[in-house]
């Protein structure tokens, strides 16, 4: 299998905190050395929430700006994918930083329970979400919490509410939402092929089910996503050291499987994006 490998690095997330593992990013300027340091491993989108001076996850455009500023400045060409998510804020409030224009952001087409709360998406915030990325011309990742989010971005793809060519993203491990299953996640990639033939994909697994997930991804001929939001310990018992030894972690498994890791010049052709800034 030639076909390169996209990796996608999900450096700080909402939930886990400084007292968690040291290593994750929180300010600004840490999440820039972080991600640096995960583009020189291989890493060619980074998603991103940000959080305020109390480590609280929030919906703050002028602290993403300093981020995307940052990483423009330090990872030149890296994708950017900013959070949507609804940890860091609600309602449309979650939108807030799409007129910075970012290469993608993340987009959950439908409601899911989560370990204490139900991840509300109601179909009028997601039309609105979509409707401003396409206003600045920012392509969405698909956040499948469930096999009907993969039904219901191929129909809002097919009626020219998310435009071009579909990126879908299978979350699994989530607790109270779609558990890490090898059977799913295989009808997920039949699913996605099924309905939307040029889409790519990807897959994220949560928490001990990071690497594996990693794994049958690249495998599979996908792309995968790995980091600290989604997992901040290296096995069961150690915290992990980096985003950068989570992204080469990630690399080496595609050295294993005899495909090449995806060069942002190769990712955005891949994904049909603009050419960087």
């Amino acid at each position: 299998m030639t076909k390169p490998c996209i990796i996608c690095v999900a450096i700080t997330g909402s939930v886990p905190r400084k007292a968690d593992n040291p290593a994750v990013p929180v300010t600004i300027s840490e999440q820039i050395e972080s991600t640096q340091a995960a583009f020189e491993a291989g890493a060619s989108i980074m998603h991103a929430h940000v959080r305020d001076e109390n480590e609280n996850p929030v919906s703050d455009p002028d602290r993403f700006a300093r981020l995307v500023e940052g990483i423009k400045k330090h990872c030149p060409g890296m994708i950017i994918q900013l959070s949507t998510g609804g940890r860091s804020g609600s309602g449309r409030e979650r939108g807030s930083m799409l007129p910075l224009a970012p290469d993608m952001a993340s987009l959950s087409v439908g409601s899911n329970n989560f370990p204490t709360r139900v991840y509300e998406n109601s179909p009028d915030l997601v039309d609105w979400l979509a409707s401003e990325m396409r206003t600045y011309s920012v392509k969405p990742e698909i956040e499948a919490f469930d096999l009907s989010h993969i039904f219901k971005a191929a129909e809002m793809n097919r009626d020219g509410r998310i435009p071009g060519k579909l990126y879908v993203q299978f979350v699994m491990g989530v607790k109270n939402a779609m558990p890490c299953d090898r059977d799913v996640f295989d009808f997920y990639i039949k699913t996605v092929q099924r309905l939307a033939p040029d889409a790519e994909w990807c897959a994220a697994g949560i928490g001990r089910h990071q690497v594996e997930v990693n794994e049958w991804s690249i495998a599979a001929g996908g792309h995968t996503r790995t980091g600290l939001e989604d997992n901040v310990r290296w096995d069961k018992t150690t915290l992990a050291p980096s985003n950068a030894a989570l992204v080469t972690r990630a690399a080496e498994l595609c050295e294993k499987y005899e495909r090449p890791v995806a060069t942002w010049q190769q990712a955005r052709e891949m994904l049909g994006l603009r050419p960087s800034a």
